[in-house]
């Protein structure tokens, strides 16, 4: 159980990577509510929390933290020596972190507590999917290290639903401390914080309620600010006015000079008072457009889906329309096939033959041109500069490619490195950015919203609704499935099944 005089947050801190800040004049202090940590990607949330774990030192401000005070951490990404390692040793690690290594019962009572099978406690930590080992961690942090407060990077990174829905009863009801939470799911966001910290370029902005209805007040505030400097600037350019006629009439009568000085320091004044105003890096993720000349993207008929190995049926399709401007969003639980099927289907598309086959399992539309967005990214040239990547799209320019690169937020000085040395949320903007370039009209989309921060998953969403093109998608992300889809199919036992709704998907797994 938490302590009641636990205190972690930040005193006017701010943090640069060499010339360039990360975060500036950033104050908070964490209460006992379960509090989001959200920003773009690049505003500094995880240079933040290794700044709160002591594992970097702030140029300037204060890390405030109470004595003896005790924290829970879990990494963005679970970490790789661990593999080889039993469920039981990775587990006693946590304890050896407080100085309970002999306390080997506590790991069979976390294990009954959190409904595992005893034996899995001696099995081997990487015979777990990814999604288990995720949630073994979280427990052990959360249980076995008897934090004072938990803080989780991106907690629901490579969970499906279901673990999704394991980490909210825990989060939420099970697991009662103070936590610090950073993640993009907005539904996840939703359901188990009650406080919110928006971490920007001009500090932090508390809230003490949940992530929309925080989202909803910031942007109240910065309009209302918005529109109050404008005010602001009004008077100024009326102020300046009349200082300078009375400038023109002091050549006459000195006495006016005292006016004049009168109205200028009420402008010193008004502008050092000036209400600040937040402005967003522009770093736009927009879809290319092309047109479809006949009403249906895709047909597929008789289409078997097997496993890599060919050794077993995922999914039979006897029959499937994709209308031009459909937004589909394949659901299932894990392993059903879903990612299978979008492989499939792009290994259908060949751009150099006639796609309409009327022989075929898989039939494009002729006029189709397919964009797949691979959820490992592996066609990114990770060897390549950012600027050749984009300018080796057909009929691009180098110019053209700048421009761009410019417009979605990504600095001239940095167009020249390898793609390597991008975040994973630079790389899905930039494979978006050079999708556009080839005007593709039907997508397929896994897991695209993996590595996006918040803006870039509503921009993603404004794109998909604004243009005309076809979608199949797959996403554990529940917000952006209901916003972006028109239409939901379901792999149930080997079939695609078609929903009106989500929701009654969504609250099945578990």
């Amino acid at each position: 159980m938490a302590s009641r005089q636990a205190v972690l947050g930040m005193d006017q801190a701010s943090f640069h990577h060499g010339a360039t800040p990360v975060f500036e004049g950033v104050s908070f202090l964490l209460d006992d509510a379960r509090t989001a940590l959200v920003g773009e990607n690049g505003a500094g949330k995880s240079t933040l929390l290794r700044c709160l774990a002591g594992d970097l030192e702030l140029d300037s401000g204060q890390v405030l933290r109470s004595r003896g005070l005790r924290v829970g951490s879990l990494p963005q990404d679970t970490p790789e020596n661990l593999a080889d390692l039993t469920v039981r040793e990775v587990l006693r690690r946590s304890l050896e972190r407080i100085g309970a290594g002999d306390d080997d019962w506590r790991i069979d009572v976390l294990l009954d507590e959190i409904k595992v099978a005893p034996e899995t406690a001696e099995q081997l930590f990487g015979s777990l999917s990814g999604g288990w080992q995720r949630l073994m961690l979280i427990a052990a942090a959360a249980r076995l290290e008897e934090p004072d407060i938990l803080v989780l990077d991106e907690p629901t990174n490579h969970l499906d639903l279901a673990n999704i829905n394991v980490l909210e009863q825990w989060l939420g009801v099970d697991f009662d401390i103070p936590m610090l939470i950073v993640s993009h799911d907005r539904e996840f966001l939703n359901r188990v914080t009650d406080r919110t910290l928006f971490l920007r370029s001009d500090g932090v902005h508390a809230f003490k309620t949940p992530f929309s209805t925080a989202r909803e007040e910031l942007l109240r505030r910065d309009a209302a600010a918005a529109v109050h400097r404008k005010l602001e600037e009004k008077e100024v350019k009326r102020l300046e006015a009349a200082a300078a006629r009375y400038k023109v009439w002091a050549v006459k009568n000195p006495e006016l000079n005292k006016r004049k000085a009168a109205i200028e320091t009420r402008i010193a004044r008004i502008e050092a008072d000036r209400t600040s105003t937040y402005v967003a890096r522009d770093r736009r993720l927009e879809l290319g457009e092309g047109e479809l000349e006949a009403k249906v993207a895709l047909r597929i008929m008789g289409l078997t889906v097997k496993t890599p190995d060919d050794a077993r049926t995922l999914i039979q399709i006897e029959r499937l329309a994709v209308g031009a401007g459909d937004r589909i969003a394949i659901l299932g639980t894990n392993g059903a096939g879903k990612t299978t099927l979008l492989n499939a289907l792009a290994r259908a598309f060949d751009p150099d033959r006639e796609h309409y086959d009327g022989q075929a399992a898989v039939r494009f539309n002729p006029g189709a041109r397919l964009a797949y967005f691979d959820q490992s990214m592996q066609a990114l040239p990770l060897k390549s500069s950012v600027l050749d990547y984009v300018a080796g799209a057909p009929d691009a320019t180098e110019k053209e490619a700048v421009r761009l690169l410019a417009q979605a937020g990504f600095p001239f000085v940095r167009i020249r490195d390898p793609i390597n040395l991008l975040s994973h949320g630079e790389r899905s903007r930039l494979m978006f950015l050079r999708m556009k370039l080839e005007r593709p009209n039907l997508y397929l989309l896994d897991e695209p919203t993996n590595h996006l921060d918040i803006e870039g998953q509503e921009a993603l969403e404004a794109q998909l609704e604004e243009t005309d093109v076809s979608c199949l998608f797959v996403s554990h992300d529940r917000y952006f499935t209901r916003t972006a889809a028109t239409r939901f199919l379901e792999i149930r036992r080997g079939r695609l099944v078609e929903l009106t709704d989500p929701d009654a998907f969504f609250d099945s797994q578990t």
